[in-house]
């Protein structure tokens, strides 16, 4: 085609697919672009500079740039980061601006920023596309990393809509091209990996996979280019692994990638190994069933790895093994479900390897760090070890016990305190996944050792003793199923030493807090009527409550483990105290009302009391739970009630237009304790509840907020009834909106039937609105693909076709609810639609004895009006019936 250009005062003759790259670089040689490109580089630089008076203008300004025309903005945008005499930060920027108006984390800002690109002029898309395309070749590193990412961004964009076919073709012919140099070939490599990243494997076709798969393999070969762009190429190829079913059903392929991926893990540069360990991580989670002839060379790779390289590189190799066990669970728990469906092959790599392999692991345990116990975000060799020991402990059962007791037993007296650390660790690692006839002995003889451990010398012993001890009793304290290695006898000693650890350092102190949860909840299948932590109760609140004030810890951890511990006691306490649950109401609102008084000074000091006020919420609504399920304690709540509903709204008023999740929850609580005494609250709290139902970002608490309409709908029955209008348009909206998450959709359904039960006849009149989005949803689910999970675990909730048992009996009974709240109006509900019929069949020869009453209780709700369908059953009708709980 013939392009005409004043400003070049020439015509030049250019392909279709060049037409984007001419335009840029004829804008770029423009007078009116150098003036608009100055102005631009200024205000970048002045984004980044020290003065912040001078940053605040700046962002200020592009602000208003982007406000005013997005489409010259990110024009513009690209120009700068492709023009090689701007400076490298105004560049960097410039790609990142661009970057991040193509995508967001949040899912809202995301949707609109891909339409806002998708009704972009083409010819402007075209010249930006055209300049991130040739910045790839830049002389500079930054600008050639950043394109490579806005390239992939874009592709994740259009790639999908077929809007830019020739991209993988394009990058491609940057790695043929004989005059493509080494920085070019590695920036399209990682360009490459990034939009592998981006898209799915449906949206390329196969000879473009294996284009892409061909040109990244050949630059990892190690004699035809340099480090760079090897390890570009690993990259890349780590991202395309999903991209290459197809080739690795193919023999001869597979075996050509395996073997360039096994040579580059021995590579002289660790980066590289570490890269190549990434990609055989993936490869045995991906492939997994074509594995076995290559497990051999695997094992002597992992290995030589963990014991002689670099700690990333190691890391790496033993991430293997814990991907390798990862699958064999997986397909132990395929194989021992009702799925009907043949399991997929199991190789039992773990189970051969064991002998080689656990002392490979054990090994490791003895490489800690001095500091590893003070920071969660330290991960080493010793932690990945017995991580991984312990997904081969899930994998392999009683066989693991006979290799792993003898190291513990030969390090556990060592004077080192790594041996005694890692004997300890070993040992807490293996406790899940053998049997308890295995385990019992063990346990039961090194109790009282572990408890005299709680008394070393070394913080790392001690903080990992107190870890194995909170293993011990979340797996082996069950003494409702008849065993536990806490009994009356030892109780008063494990708690001593549990009480007297909670006051140790503060990393130590957390693992105790993680010990007293799992004693405590061992005895909730006892019953309320169990009575063994009744004498020290007292004594154990008080600890918990004077951990969670403690100062001496450099973050929440501590407190919020304190806090969350203190949930637990209260929740598995026996009925008979009570009392002591009751004294506890007031410490805790105190605290609260405390919060409310905290001086404010900067936007972490709001963070931080609003993180303490969710804690306090939290054990509040524990206690109401607590105190109310019984008519003896009821009258507690109901005295406090006006005092907590005071605290809980202005905790609402600290967090402004954003609802608080825990305080909602504890409204929740409090809405079920009191009854139709909440009706007071309404007029103050149903604001809150608005701006929740509203609060689409934090779609958490739009769905915490539902829920707790349906605590109201059972706690006021008709006196919601002058809510209801407002709170059916906030849920038909919520419906309707498709920004907010669709985790938050299927409770609304359900929130329907609450309001329905509360309000009877009433909710006629919201019918027509409702039932085009129940349609809706049922459309929605006779579209998804039985073959992705994660679609139908949510069609499950929208009372998907291929349901499991629980959706069924929420279903039916919602049915049943709805017949028997709308009488003979019922038929605006059933008229012309018989969908219920074949659903009420399915249910009554169901073998789950629960849903064959339920719906049987719900045929004879509909079956009580004669324009209804008849419903194929042998039961008998009747007039009155109490609906199944």
């Amino acid at each position: 085609m013939i392009l005409r250009t004043p400003d070049a005062f020439c015509t030049l003759m250019v392909s279709d697919s060049d037409i984007h790259v001419v335009f840029v670089l004829l804008w770029i040689n423009s007078r009116v672009s150098r003036t608009i490109s100055m102005v631009y580089t200024n205000i970048l630089l002045a984004a980044q500079h020290a003065d912040a008076s001078l940053r605040k203008n700046a962002e200020e300004e592009i602000q208003r740039l982007q406000e005013n025309n997005l489409a010259d903005f990110l024009f513009s945008l690209s120009i700068e980061l492709a023009q090689e005499g701007k400076p490298p930060a105004s560049r960097k920027l410039a790609g990142i601006l661009l970057k991040n108006s193509l995508d967001a984390k949040d899912a809202v800002r995301k949707a609109q920023l891909i339409e806002q690109w998708v009704g972009m002029d083409i010819n402007v898309k075209s010249g930006i596309k055209g300049a991130l395309l040739g910045t790839l070749g830049s002389s500079v590193a930054e600008a050639r990393q950043t394109a490579s990412q806005v390239i992939a961004k874009v592709a994740a964009i259009e790639i999908p809509r077929k809007e830019w076919p020739d991209l993988i073709a394009s990058l491609l012919s940057n790695m043929t091209q004989q005059t493509s140099t080494a920085p070019l070939k590695q920036a399209t490599l990682e360009a490459l990996g990034y939009v592998c990243e981006e898209i799915s494997p449906q949206d390329i076709a196969q000879d473009e996979v294996n284009s892409v798969l061909t040109a990244v393999v050949q630059g990892m070969t190690l004699s035809d280019h340099g480090a760079e762009v090897r390890l570009a190429s690993t990259r890349a190829l780590y991202n395309a692994l999903d991209f290459a079913h197809s080739n690795f059903e193919n023999e001869m392929e597979r075996n050509y990638i395996m073997k360039v991926v096994c040579e580059t893990a021995i590579s002289k540069e660790t980066e590289i190994r570490q890269a190549a360990y990434e990609c055989l991580v993936s490869i045995s989670s991906t492939y997994y069933v074509v594995l076995e002839p290559y497990m051999q060379t695997l094992f002597e790779l992992t290995s030589k790895a963990v014991k002689e390289d670099e700690e990333p590189v190691a890391l790496q190799a033993i991430e293997f093994w814990s991907s390798i066990c990862d699958e064999e669970i997986e397909l132990q728990d395929y194989a021992g479900s009702d799925s009907g469906d043949s399991a997929p092959p199991h190789s039992q790599f773990i189970k051969k390897a064991l002998s080689s392999l656990v002392p490979m692991l054990l090994e490791t345990l003895l490489k800690q760090e001095e500091d590893q116990d003070q920071d969660d975000e330290i991960w080493n060799l010793s932690m990945a070890g017995g991580t991984c020991l312990g997904l081969v402990a899930r994998t392999v059962g009683d066989d693991i016990v006979s290799l792993v007791m003898p190291f513990v037993e030969a390090n556990i007296m060592k004077p080192d305190w790594r041996n005694r650390e890692a004997a300890t660790y070993a040992f807490g690692s293996i406790l899940e996944g053998p049997s308890v006839e295995k385990l019992s002995p063990l346990v039961n003889a090194g109790l009282e050792f572990l408890l005299n451990a709680m008394k070393d010398k070394n913080s790392h012993v001690k903080d990992t003793t107190a870890w194995t001890l909170s293993r011990i009793f979340e797996v082996l304290h069950t003494p409702g199923n008849g065993f536990s290695v806490v009994s009356p006898a030892n109780l008063p000693r494990v708690l001593g030493v549990l009480l007297e650890g909670i006051n140790d350092a503060p990393n130590v102190a957390e693992k105790v807090c993680g010990a007293i949860y799992f004693l405590a909840q061992g005895y909730e299948d006892l019953g309320s009527s169990s009575s063994h932590l009744s004498p020290y109760l007292p004594n154990m609140i008080a600890a918990l409550l004077t951990t969670a004030d403690r100062m001496d810890s450099g973050d929440l951890r501590l407190r919020t483990s304190a806090y969350e511990t203190l949930n637990e006691v209260v929740r598995c306490a026996n009925v008979s105290d009570s009392q002591i649950i009751a004294q506890l109401l007031p410490v805790i609102m105190n605290k609260l009302n405390q919060t409310l008084e905290l001086q404010i000074l900067s936007s972490d000091d709001r963070v931080k009391q609003g993180d303490l006020q969710a804690l306090l919420c939290g054990v509040l609504q524990v206690i109401i739970q607590k105190l109310s399920a019984s008519d003896d304690t009821r009258s507690i709540i109901l005295m406090a009630a006006d005092q907590m509903m005071i605290l809980f709204l202005k905790v609402f008023a600290c967090r402004s237009s954003t609802v608080h999740e825990e305080a909602m929850l504890a409204i929740g609580a409090l809405a079920y304790a009191t009854g139709a005494d909440f009706e007071k609250y309404m007029p103050d709290f149903y604001k809150y509840l608005e701006m929740g139902l509203q609060n689409f970002e934090e779609y958490q608490v739009c769905s915490i907020s539902v829920g707790v309409v349906g605590d109201i709908c059972r706690a006021l029955d008709e006196k919601v009834l002058s809510y209801c209008d407002g709170i059916m348009s906030h849920l038909l909206k919520d419906l309707s909106n498709g920004m907010l998450h669709r985790s938050v959709k299927p409770p609304i359904f359900s929130c329907f039937g609450d309001i329905a039960l509360a309000i009877g006849v009433h909710f006629e009149k919201y019918l027509p609105y409702a039932m085009p989005m129940m349609q809706g949803a049922s459309e929605v689910c006779a579209q998804m693909d039985p073959e992705d999970e994660e679609m139908m675990d949510y069609g499950n909730q929208l009372r998907h076709k291929q349901r499991d048992e629980s959706v069924s009996k929420a279903a039916v009974a919602v049915m049943g609810d709805l017949a028997d709240t709308l009488g003979p109006n019922m038929k605006i509900l059933f008229k012309d639609r018989n969908f219920y019929v074949e659903f009420l069949n399915e249910c009554l020869v169901s073998d789950d004895d629960q849903l064959k009453e339920t719906a049987t209780w719900t045929q004879v709700m509909i079956g009580r009006f004669p324009f209804v369908p008849p419903v194929n059953s042998p039961v008998s009708r009747v007039v009155i019936v109490v609906r199944p709980v």
